[in-house]
């Protein structure tokens, strides 16, 4: 990083070549000459000019995310950043100074700017900041908790907002949640398999082995194993149902296809989160700073879309599953809409309704950003990624199905039920029992807006995994 950094000062003091965004302007004002005694000060207007975003702030989480992701590019030695400056970064992170970053006004290129403009304006004393949960000027929160303000040094405001890590941060974030609904799902199908009576030998890894995609068999295995030991299974072995529904049948074959694609999104992620995204880029060896395109956001773009639209088709399929449990004319002798006094009680009537409106939302929501693009800059940036976009589509959908997976396991939970005393498979009634500890069976109408909640957020917190395993 120093050596970096001493490459810049002779940029920025020690020649009069023009180098973009040491002693140049920006975007289309790449050929206006800034003099040297002003490389400080346009810095400090960048920051300012760029903290323009609007609407609500990001999730604290997306922005401490972005705050490490920020430190450890600088951390590169690529951008010619102060030490001290990456340093007051990670102590705001450890101290709890979250800023107030604005969630719309990036176009994914040249990276994040607006967001990350906003990110860095509490550092030099100035924006907005969040500290254990009160929004306050960004000074008051540095000095709160005993931190100073930087000035920013030749390109070093810069060198705080051109990249991705705003886009990063929600896809890395994102894929863990993604992860886990992945899990979930496949336990979901798993008990709603068993309240519905279905097969188990759609699962069998003799099939699987004959069309070997990786995350098809990995979900048919996962399935399987929470089916060992049922004695649900065993006592409809010899009757006259001859096929299952996709829904059921083709489960490994639709949550496999997920998973791939999210290791997809994986390999993009894991690339991206160690990436040098600055333009300039501080080239030490080769004694030379260098304009670039590696703040484009269109790998990352392209990955939020595709895990977008992986998890929605696992809560597409799972609302079929949700449908069969509920409706008497598909399930098998289950009651309708699993309540034993219909009629007084809905039951999951509305659940059901719920979950298609998620679905039904998720739909309009994986239109991918990824293939727009407006200019900016007065056509000089004209291409961008729509990344930010992206991210925040993802987000949501993320939330839509890890509640769409939750009304599937309460849902089939009760299913089971009205099957004893005859028992699952183990993993079955591990999941089943965890399912309980959240929410009790369903007996008389009560709201379950509570409890699905309560079973969403255990998804997204692993807590559901972790239990059954």
């Amino acid at each position: 990083m120093r050596a970096a950094r001493e490459l810049v000062e002779r940029a920025a003091h020690g020649t009069h070549e023009h180098t973009y965004g040491v002693n140049t302007g920006f975007g289309r004002f790449v050929s206006v000459a800034i003099p040297e005694e002003e490389t400080e000060e346009l810095q400090l207007r960048l920051l300012r000019s760029h903290a323009c975003g609007v609407g609500d702030p990001y999730p604290d989480e997306i922005v401490r995310a972005a705050m490490l992701l920020r430190a450890n590019t600088l951390a590169k030695g690529n951008s010619g950043a102060h030490v001290r400056t990456v340093e007051l970064l990670l102590e705001c992170l450890n101290r709890g100074v979250v800023p107030v970053v604005p969630s719309r006004g990036s176009v994914g290129a040249s990276g994040d700017l607006a967001p990350l403009a906003h990110l860095a304006l509490p550092l030099v004393g100035e924006g907005e900041a969040f500290l254990e949960g009160e929004r306050m000027p960004g000074l008051e929160a540095l000095t709160r908790v005993g931190l100073e303000p930087v000035r920013p040094a030749a390109k070093e405001g810069l060198s705080l907002i051109n990249g991705t890590q705003f886009m990063a941060a929600f896809a890395a974030l994102g894929l863990v949640r993604a992860r886990r609904l992945a899990h979930a799902a496949d336990l979901a199908c798993a008990m709603s398999l068993e309240a519905l009576q279905g097969s188990r030998t759609s699962f069998l890894p003799e099939i699987h082995a004959l069309r070997p995609l990786r995350g098809q068999r990995d979900s048919a295995a996962h399935i399987l194993a929470q089916l060992d030991g049922s004695a649900i299974i065993e006592s409809h072995r010899w009757c006259d149902k001859v096929q299952d529904a996709y829904s059921l049948r083709c489960a490994a074959q639709v949550h496999g296809a997920s998973r791939d694609l999210l290791d997809y999104v994986e390999y993009t992620v894991a690339v991206e989160l160690n990436a040098a995204t600055d333009n300039p880029l501080v080239l030490v060896d080769e004694d030379a700073l260098v304009s670039n395109g590696n703040f484009h956001g269109q790998p990352l773009a392209f990955a939020l879309d595709a895990l977008a639209m992986a998890v929605a088709e696992l809560a597409n399929i799972s609302e079929r599953r949700v449908e069969r449990l509920v409706n008497p004319n598909l399930s098998d002798g289950l009651p309708a809409f699993l309540t034993s006094d219909g009629g007084l009680n809905s039951g999951f009537m509305i659940p059901q309704y719920v979950a298609a409106s998620l679905v039904s939302e998720n739909k309009v929501l994986t239109h991918p950003a990824s293939v727009d693009s407006i200019p900016t800059s007065a056509g000089q940036e004209d291409h961008v990624s729509m990344g930010n976009a992206a991210g925040l589509k993802a987000w949501q959908v993320l939330a839509n199905c890890e509640r769409a997976l939750a009304i599937e396991l309460l849902a089939g939970a009760q299913g089971v039920e009205f099957l004893a005393p005859l028992e699952p498979g183990e993993g079955v009634r591990a999941t089943r029992a965890f399912v309980r500890e959240i929410s009790p069976r369903l007996r008389d109408d009560r709201s379950l807006a509570p409890d699905i909640e309560d079973v969403a957020v255990a998804i997204r917190d692993g807590d559901l995994a972790g239990a059954v395993a």
